[in-house]
């Protein structure tokens, strides 16, 4: 399947502007089998549905509080439900709450909680969600995506401990009734609602057992599906939430996720019927296959706000020096990367936001522009004192194509400056706990974008403790720039915050990008009804197999 690149930041940039009037209305409350779109046709036979599909990795986390990846992603958003739900355009609908009123001022959001059980029948009840959230911003719980909540009232002093929990803008005013006051007028609030760091958690089960979300026997969700088997490293298996509030909607019996590390051994078991899905959001697809597989017209190719960039840990070594990072950055080739090793329609990007939120989408310099990144290298080895670069190593997780862009930058890195790379590869949960131990040196990482707003790129990066920013850059100029945008409600001011804000982080090179990335995946033809929307996020609420 062939995609022009004009065509696919047209869409990206579509689906932005419809993100960012979402806000101001409340969602529908229309059955949500209806809001994701035509139902797929019934099935001929009474036969179990079970879909089958591979992880790659081990999740981190099955916990909503913790998740902070797309593995663990994918999970609870099959085990649980937020107060809304995105469709398949990435809009907001009423999940969880069956109505929501917006005050005035835009400040205040009144939900109501409808009739919903827990996997193990008790009841969700709004203080379900109080309790959740208080939860993610105690700063001895540890969640590294705290930061998401911090549109509520007191939110961030709460979680650095300036403020009690009691002070936080979100309250139950009775078992079916949540109030949540925020900071500031927030226009995609709701689409953060949907959001898994803002999924509730039972409190009496959470509270009677520390570690009940590390087994399938004592997780317990709200969501489409319950966990009913977990292998570590191997196997996990949902079967249907028959006290889910929505059940009806549910197609699928059974959900059954391999963790294969080795894209080529995922393909060869889909091309055997021994899985219904392989690919992205949920593993990768070994480059090498992907030109036979665009020709057969099998590729399913589809654009998304996410970018695929490299890390810089700048607290230690020559990687603390801005010139040599801006050297590392500029010396890369990466059209030659989208067009030799990607080869499905993604987009080079010089700058810190995807094609579809970028405010500067020409970038903050050219690529593969080697002889400034040789100039710059001189620069910095000479405020170094250094006449050579130690090695340096770059750190990937396993997969197929990771691999090959790592090989491709050792390669350009060498030709171009000169310099050593060694590569070392991880298993995912490994590699990303060094990355957040500052335990490497450059490290790959991809970011799927929680909503269409350069906002969710660029607090990522505020403070150097948080644990999405793994570079130990920070800075107080580019901190206050984005207080400003939270009260700056024009929308071509807030723009022009956030412009100087990416100037400074390009210039400071913490992260080097490499390109907009797309989903690419295979499968069966008889699997209809998974939502894949323009963040990247895979929904098999409406999923089913139809004969």
């Amino acid at each position: 399947m062939k995609r022009n690149v004009k065509l696919f930041i047209a869409m990206s940039l579509a689906a932005g502007n419809i993100l960012a009037g979402c806000g101001g209305s409340t969602p529908s409350d229309e059955p949500a089998k209806q809001q994701a779109g035509e139902a797929a046709p019934a099935t001929a036979s009474n036969k179990p549905q079970v879909f089958r599909a591979n992880l790659t990795s081990e999740p981190s986390t099955a916990d909503p509080g913790l998740a902070k990846d797309a593995t663990s992603g994918a999970i609870v958003r099959a085990a649980f439900d937020g107060l809304t739900r995105l469709d398949k355009d990435a809009k907001p609908m009423n999940s969880v709450a069956s109505d929501v009123k917006i005050s005035e001022d835009k400040r205040v959001y009144t939900f109501t909680i409808r009739d919903s059980k827990w996997s193990n029948g008790d009841p969700v009840t709004a203080h379900d969600f109080e309790y959740a959230w208080k939860r993610v911003l105690d700063p001895k719980f540890g969640a590294e995506y705290a930061y998401q909540l911090y549109y509520i009232k007191n939110a961030e002093k709460v979680h650095a401990g300036q403020a009690n929990p009691e002070e936080l803008g979100v309250k139950a005013l009775d078992d079916k009734t949540l109030e949540v006051t925020l900071e500031n007028p927030t226009p995609f609030f709701l689409e953060l609602t949907a959001f898994y760091t803002y999924y509730p958690v039972d409190k009496k089960v959470v509270e009677a057992n520390p570690n009940w979300a590390h087994e399938a026997a004592t997780h317990v969700g709200n969501g489409p599906f319950k966990m009913t088997a977990w292998e570590h490293k191997s196997k996990i298996v949902f079967e249907k939430n028959e006290n889910y509030w929505d059940k009806d909607a549910v197609k699928l019996d059974r959900i059954e996720f391999v963790m294969i590390e080795d894209d080529n051994t995922a393909l060869s078991m889909f091309e055997n019927g021994e899985l219904d899905w392989a690919g992205q959001p949920l593993g990768g697809l070994p480059t090498d296959a992907i030109p036979a597989l665009k020709e057969s017209g099998k590729l399913v190719v589809h654009p998304k706000a996410t970018m695929y960039w490299y890390k810089i840990n700048t607290t230690k070594g020559v990687l603390k020096n801005e010139k040599i990072r801006k050297a590392l950055a500029y010396a890369i080739d990466r059209q030659s990367i989208v067009d030799n090793i990607t080869q499905v329609g993604q987009v080079p990007t010089m700058g810190m936001l995807p094609q579809s939120m970028a405010i500067k989408p020409e970038g903050y310099f050219r690529d593969n522009d080697v002889e400034t990144a040789k100039k710059l290298l001189a620069e910095g080895m000479q405020e170094l004192g250094l006449s050579q670069l130690p090695t340096i190593t770059l750190s990937y997780n396993t997969t197929d194509r990771h691999k090959k862009i790592a090989e491709a930058m050792q390669d350009q890195w060498k030709r171009n400056l000169g310099i050593d790379v060694k590569l070392m590869n991880k298993e995912f949960k490994v590699h990303l706990q060094d990355l957040h131990e500052l335990n490497y040196e450059i490290g790959r990482l991809g970011w799927n974008a929680d909503f269409n707003d350069p906002i969710n790129y660029l607090e990522m990066f505020r403070d150097a403790n948080t644990g999405t920013n793994d570079t130990g850059w920070e800075n107080e100029r580019y901190k206050e720039l984005l207080k400003q945008s939270a009260l700056e409600t024009d929308p071509e001011k807030r723009k022009q915050l956030f412009a100087e804000a990416e100037q400074i982080f390009m210039d400071a090179m913490p992260v080097i990008p490499l390109f907009t990335d797309v989903d690419v995946w295979v499968q069966n033809d008889k699997v209809k009804g998974v939502q894949v929307d323009g963040l990247g996020f895979i929904d098999l609420k409406w999923a089913e197999m139809v004969e």
